[in-house]
């Protein structure tokens, strides 16, 4: 892989360039680990689907009745709580994204 100066994969860039429509949110998953802290490889049967991404790229948001844009809950690089169901399978080149509405988002997961 080609990373950029900002330690983004190439293809991870291309994503970025898809604007989602009105709120909605295009997501990457996070990969479960495939080896354990130890360094055993953990067999697929193990390994479950996480209810974690990344936020790759946000839509404008949506308009109340009055007309007026209703501001985004998440932003570009935001680690996200998603629901274990749900959203829009994407795939952009060889990635796979998901994309969510903005309310169909959890939560973000906070830096320590």
């Amino acid at each position: 892989f080609f990373r950029s100066s900002r330690g983004l994969h190439v293809r991870q860039m291309a994503a970025r360039r898809l604007v989602p429509l009105l709120d909605r949110v295009l997501v990457q998953r996070i990969e479960p680990p495939t080896k354990s802290i130890g360094g055993v490889l953990l067999p697929e049967s193990t390994q479950s689907k996480l209810n974690e991404g990344v936020v790759i790229s946000v839509g404008p948001g949506r308009r109340d009745k009055e007309g007026s844009l209703l501001p985004m809950g998440v932003k570009v690089d935001d680690k996200v709580m998603l629901p274990q169901y749900g959203g829009n399978e994407v795939t952009l080149g060889d990635e796979d994204y998901v994309l969510f509405r903005d309310e169909d988002i959890l939560g973000v997961l906070a830096d320590k």
